[in-house]
Order: structure tokens, then sequence, then C-alpha cells
């Protein structure tokens, strides 16, 4: 029996009506295999509360007057994803059948002065967002968020090295209260493998390791389907240990021959043997790393994201190559680059709410996560500095 078989009558009709368009009762009914009556039954509730309304019916012409239609009223409400960083702060804004309708980059966290103000910018961030959109904040239903850092299942931030002022805060119930709705917080790269999962590049493979390439080297694992978090919240907080030479406190990467990676990866290109040299020892230290990461989980897939996954003749066809060497398996796991770039961590953030905040969102506990779908890089809102 399928996901939808398992649902109640009401959840099964909304999900037809919200993932396969507007329906008549008695497509409804046929589409379910459930009575005409049950189907009425579940229209009335779902319309009792705003989660579907009439939808438009084209005149046909002939007797007698049309079916009435019924469509999911998916602007009824909105999901909100943040993606916090140091760098950047990314907020998107969901409808309630997961079409983003906006999206906004600000400047990150770094330059305010302490944790408060931190957080403070953080709101400011989402409150502009909102009205960018024109949408009033007693229509959000739910927020994610993703930062880097162990997160406990409550929101409250165990550690971050990152953002070391919010270590021990509560970042979700900060939230909360400044937004009057529920809200789940989690690690930035654990939320970037769900989106990978739910939308990406990942969706028909259940058993992942996602690896984030950039300053630092950190994971996100999904496990039968389903990000593995383990009893302390620290599953995936493996970069800084199982990549020999990196920084064992922050998982940061250290250059030797320019201060930075794209500095590294420019003289190489430029023919410099050091830089060089030095990019192909990262690659095969990686590609070591990773073989121990696969010989522990045994994987489907092995995902690469961060700021370094776009460098194919550099970095991922070279650590392709690499890798069978290192796990002396006789099969091969697929290495592919992250579909969503930059911008994983917000959308996993808004699948995060959807999942936790079911009820919340749609009046209903049983309500699968939508099929997110993202905003057209061409039409995504700029950032502050873009518009100066």
């Amino acid at each position: 029996m399928g996901v939808s078989g398992q649902l109640s009558i009401v959840a099964r009709s909304a999900l037809q009506l919200r993932d396969g368009g507007p329906s008549t009762v008695n497509d409804l009914s046929r589409s379910l295999e459930i009575s005409r009556t049950s189907v009425e039954n579940a229209v009335s509730v779902l319309s009792d509360s705003g989660l579907i309304v009439d939808a438009p019916v084209a005149s046909v012409g002939g007797a007698g007057r049309p079916a009435r239609h019924y469509s999911f009223h998916a602007e009824a409400g909105t999901v909100v994803g943040v993606d916090i960083g140091v760098a950047s702060v990314r907020v998107l804004l969901s409808d309630l059948a997961g079409r983003v309708i906006a999206q906004r980059s600000f400047p990150g966290v770094e330059a305010h002065p302490d944790g408060a103000a931190k957080l403070a910018a953080v709101i400011d961030d989402v409150r502009q967002t909102l009205g960018g959109a024109s949408v009033a904040s007693s229509r959000v239903r739910a927020i994610g968020v993703s930062l880097p850092g162990l997160v406990d299942d409550t929101g409250r931030v165990v550690l971050s090295v990152v953002i070391p002022e919010w270590s021990g805060a509560d970042i979700g119930a900060q939230l909360r209260q400044a937004f009057g709705c529920p809200v789940s917080v989690d690690n930035g790269v654990r939320l970037a493998a769900v989106a990978e999962h739910h939308l990406g590049v990942a969706q028909l493979v259940d058993d992942v390791i996602y690896l984030s390439v950039g300053n630092r080297i950190s994971m996100g694992l999904i496990l039968g389907g389903r990000p593995r978090r383990g009893i302390h919240n620290a599953a995936g907080d493996i970069g800084r240990l199982a990549f020999r030479g990196l920084n064992t406190e922050t998982g940061q990467i250290s250059w030797r021959t320019a201060p930075t990676a794209a500095e590294v990866f420019a003289a190489a290109r430029a023919g410099d043997r050091a830089a060089q040299d030095e990019l192909d020892d990262f690659i095969e230290e990686l590609a070591h790393g990773i073989a121990t990461l696969t010989m522990t989980v045994d994987p489907a897939m092995i995902v690469i994201g961060g700021g370094l996954s776009a460098a194919h003749e550099q970095l991922l066809d070279p650590l392709r190559q690499a890798l069978p060497r290192h796990l002396g398996l006789p099969f091969q796991v697929p290495l592919a680059e992250a579909r969503l770039g930059g911008e994983a961590a917000a959308h996993g953030a808004v699948v995060h709410a959807f999942q936790r905040h079911a009820a919340d969102i749609y009046g209903i506990d049983d309500m699968p996560v939508p099929p997110i779908t993202p905003l057209p890089h061409d039409t995504a809102s700029p950032t502050p500095e873009e518009t100066k």
C-alpha cells in the first residue's frame, strides 16, 4: 500500500486536489476509489477550513448546470525557509502547494556584533521578504530554519563553531515569539541533503551521503529516505575528523599555495605546478575520506555540494577517477554534483517546515510534503547590494 493509501480520506482528498489539480466530487470519488458520500464529507471539511475553494468552470454548452469543481487554495497560507550563514542569509517563501513565490538574499550575520544583533538581523530579513511579497505575517503558518551547528530537536543550538554566540541559544523559541507560528531548526548541511533528496539530484535514492566542500568540509546523511540526526543530533558532523589536514575544530580547509580555493584552482589552471600538486593531494585526501564514509554507510549515491562542487574538470572528474582506487570494490558508487547549489539549505528548510508542521500548515495531521517548485533564477529578487 502506498503512502496515499494510508492517509485519512480528508488528507487523500486534499492531496489529490493539491497535487493533481481541480476536480469534481465524482472525479475525486473515481480517482481515490472511495464513495461519493465519503468525498462529499471530506470536501465539506476542507471547504470549511479554507483549504479548498470553488474552481472556475469553462462553459461547454448543453443542458444543465456544470458539475462543481474544487481547487486547492494554495494561497491560503505561506511557509518560510531561512538559511542563515556568516556570508549570506537566504529567505524563501512557499505557498501551501510547495511553489516558491519569493526568494531574497541578504548579507550574512558576520557583520553584527553579538548574538542578539545577529538574530534581530535575520528577523528583519524575513520581514523584508514578507513585505516585498505583500504577505502579512499572520499568513505565515510555519518556518523552517537552517544554520551552521548542532541543533537539538527543540530548535536549541547545542554548539556552533561558525556562530559561537548562538551556542546554547534557543533560536527556535526566539523566532516562534517573533512570528507567532511553529518554527523548526536544523543543521544547514543536513537540510541541504534533505533538499537534494526531495527535489534535487537524489530524488529517487534513499541512502545518500551529501558532502559540502567549500571553505570547509561537512556532511549530511539520508538513510532510509530520512535525514539521520543521531541520539545527540551529531550524525554527519564528521568532516573535520574524516578528512586529514583540516582544522579539527571547524573543518576549515587550509591551502598552502594560495589563500583561497579559488586562487589555488586558478593557479592550477594557469599551469602552476605547486598549485596543481596541492590540488592533486587534496583530491586524493578527499577520495580517501569519502571511501571511509562509504564503507561505513554503504550509500547508493554520493552528492557533492558546496562552493567547489561546480569545478568539474578540476575536482569532480578527478575525484570520480580516484574514488574507486580507494574503495577497491567490485562496484562503483555514483558521485553526482548537487543540483541546487547554494540554495539547497534554504529549500531544505522549507521541506523541513512542511515535514514537521503538517497539522499547523494544513489543519491535517497526515499530509505529505508537497513537491517543492523552486523559483526560476531570473525572477529571484536581488540582494540589497545589487540594488544599490
